[in-house]
Parts: structure tokens; sequence; C-alpha cells
């Protein structure tokens, strides 16, 4: 088995500033818990542990739906802010982030494959096609032993 290893070519400034625009200021990301644990161009990564707030059915000790959702279209926004910031590497790193402002939902879906229980959650996002105006996505969620437990697919608007 044949493992990429994906190397990110942006600089750790652009890398910081993006992740604490992220995990910090986007406050309801903060509430989710939400952490970037890989930032690439063509992939991006990160992790919720599960917590009592979070959880949906608590007889079966559940995550919401709502924070699946949450959490692949933030993921979703996110890999398009990255495809944006290697679009434009000529630019220095806050006039890259300055981009980011008119970043926006315009269609989301999900399909939930099997319910979500453990310790913590993987979400996944790759940008599928950055256009002037439009970028779309597709994201996977899984749980901490790898299994898919749900997929979402989202466009966004960019400009």
């Amino acid at each position: 088995m044949i493992v990429a290893m994906t190397i990110s070519l942006f600089e750790p400034e652009f890398t910081a500033k993006l992740k604490h625009l992220f995990e910090e200021m986007v406050v309801f990301n903060r509430i989710l818990g939400l952490q970037i644990d890989e930032l690439a161009a063509e992939r991006v990564s990160g992790t919720v542990a599960m917590r009592p707030e979070l959880i949906g059915h608590y007889t079966h000790q559940r995550l919401h739906g709502g924070v699946i959702s949450a959490t692949l279209d933030a993921m979703g926004g996110l890999a398009v802010m990255a495809a944006i910031g290697a679009r434009h590497m000529d630019e220095p790193p806050d006039q890259r982030l300055a981009r980011f402002a008119k970043l926006g939902t315009i269609d989301l879906r999900i399909d939930y494959l099997r319910p979500a229980t453990g310790p913590s959650f993987t979400a996944t996002a790759q940008p599928l096609r950055l256009g002037s105006r439009v970028a779309t996505t597709r994201m996977e969620f899984h749980d901490a032993q790898g299994q898919l437990l749900a997929v979402g697919a989202a466009a966004y608007i960019v400009s």
C-alpha cells in the first residue's frame, strides 16, 4: 500500500493565522471544538472530540446530526480557503486572508450513513472546483476507528 504524504506549500505565518481565524475567531467552530490537523491546497482535515454538550441522542450517546453538518460545512469552507490561498501564493499572507471575507455557503448536502459514537471524530474536505465566483467541495466524517459516518457536498460563494 502506498501512502501519499501531503506537503503544505503554505508559509508558517499564513498557516498560523488561518488556524487562529478558523479555530478561535469563528466562535461556532470554537463551540464545536473543531481543531485543524492538516491544511493543504488539495485537502484539509480536522477533529472534534465528543463532549456531553454535543450529544443529540442521550440514550445511545450519539453525536448530534447538527454537529456533523456544521463540522462538514466548516471543513468545506476551510478547503475553499486553502484552495484560494494556494491560488494566490504571489500575495502576502494577510492579503490572501482578506480574500475570505465574502466566503459563504450557498448549498450544502449531508448524507448520514451511520450513528456517530465514540471519543472523537475526523472531518476531511477537498475542493473539487474553485471558480471565480463559486467553489465546490466534497467532505467526509469518520469516527476514531476510521469508519465513514457521513459525507457531504457543498457550494460556496467566493466573490
